[in-house]
């Protein structure tokens, strides 16, 4: 059973509003060997022991999860859920998804959409007058093609001593006030933005009049049965939750804890957890469900046609390498997540890392080695 076509080596993971390249030429971890002729029940035994080694040399601690056909192949996870490593990490360990949670903010969007309370292809001003980007609409913000700066972040922090806890609104509110000439006009370009997802995320709270932790919860996961995900961030009612990890670092043999810092009040481009648990529900949801229909699914992995008549590669909150691939990587705090989904063979690998992983692209790399 192939698993998987080799194309992590060109897909960008989002941390700190920059574009990182996994380098996957590396040799810094075991080799994953597999036995000619064994059955994929053999195969599935050897790559476990692969990951329990992996978490013993310290090139993994997360949950690792294989989907064929919707069925389970290895659901499991490999070390501790923080730094003081007293509780082990299960299929029902709830991750920080850091850049991954840009699907599920698509899909919040997809959701307005279906109730009838939003177009894609509506303008930004239509919802917020005062944004000073006239032209852009929704879809250009899901497709990263909107031509204004990624600039939250960075206006966050020359703020910071005025801010407490930045949320969307305040980011929001910093990018309008400040807003710095458009590099390109919408849909010339594909550039990645977190602050274009932060700002869906924010439409999403301004459309539906409910935060966007409490519209994610009633309008997806409560109804999909995904009970250890969330949106949570430092306006969170919850100081905490059942079942969470937390990040950390490891540094010339010391183990350090990663608190949020006052940007971790934003959403959209992060902020949601989850568990391979419910990521099995996750892959099947792409399949149909009762939530959106197949067209908006459809819609979801259709490659934008830029103003030149180009395609472009991003989809809506997916990463799209070929046809029937999408996929999506993610880094924040300690949280180093990978899905690819090969929608023909029906084939999924979600790779979920709470430790400062320097070695998840490489992790996947050796998976598509799977027969």
């Amino acid at each position: 059973m192939k698993v998987f076509l080799t194309i992590l080596g060109g897909l960008i993971l989002a941390a700190g509003g920059a574009a990182i390249w996994y380098v996957t030429t590396q040799t810094s971890i075991p080799k994953l060997e597999l036995p000619e002729g064994a059955s994929v029940t053999e195969h599935i035994s050897e790559v476990d022991g692969w990951f329990e080694q992996l978490y013993q040399k310290d090139k993994f601690n997360g949950a690792v999860l294989i989907v064929k056909n919707g069925t389970p192949l290895l659901a499991k996870g490999y070390g501790y859920t923080d730094h003081t490593k007293t509780e082990k990490i299960t299929p029902k360990s709830s991750f920080r998804l850091a850049s991954v949670s840009k699907q599920f903010t698509a899909t919040g969007i997809m959701i307005l959409k279906e109730q009838g309370k939003l177009e894609y292809d509506d303008l930004v001003t239509k919802f917020i007058p005062n944004f000073p980007y006239k032209d852009v609409s929704i879809r250009h913000l899901l497709n990263h093609t909107s031509g204004f700066p990624d600039s939250y972040m960075g206006l966050a922090e020359n703020s910071k001593d005025n801010i407490p806890v930045l949320t969307n609104e305040i980011a929001i509110q910093l990018v309008i006030e400040n807003a710095a000439p458009a590099y390109a006009a919408p849909n010339v370009e594909y550039a990645y933005s977190n602050t274009g997802y932060i700002l869906l995320a924010y439409l999403i709270e301004v459309i539906s009049q409910q935060s966007f932790e409490a519209f994610m919860q009633e309008s997806l996961f409560d109804p999909m049965g995904m009970k250890n995900s969330r949106v949570w961030n430092l306006v969170s009612k919850d100081k905490t939750f059942a079942n969470k990890t937390w990040s950390f670092t490891k540094s010339k043999g010391k183990v350090t804890e990663l608190k949020p810092t006052f940007i971790d009040g934003v959403a959209g481009d992060g902020s949601v957890f989850s568990s391979i648990e419910d990521f099995l529900i996750w892959d099947d949801f792409w399949y149909g469900n009762s939530i959106i229909s197949n067209e908006s699914i459809q819609e979801a992995f259709k490659a934008p046609i830029l103003s030149s008549g180009q395609p472009s590669n991003y989809g809506f909150g997916w990463g799209l390498p070929s046809n029937s691939v999408v996929s999506h990587n993610g880094s924040w705090l300690g949280a180093r997540t990978a899905i690819v989904r090969n929608m023909d063979k029906k084939i999924c690998i979600v790779l979920l890392d709470n430790s400062t992983n320097r070695h998840i692209g490489e992790i996947m790399d050796q998976l598509n080695s799977l027969n």
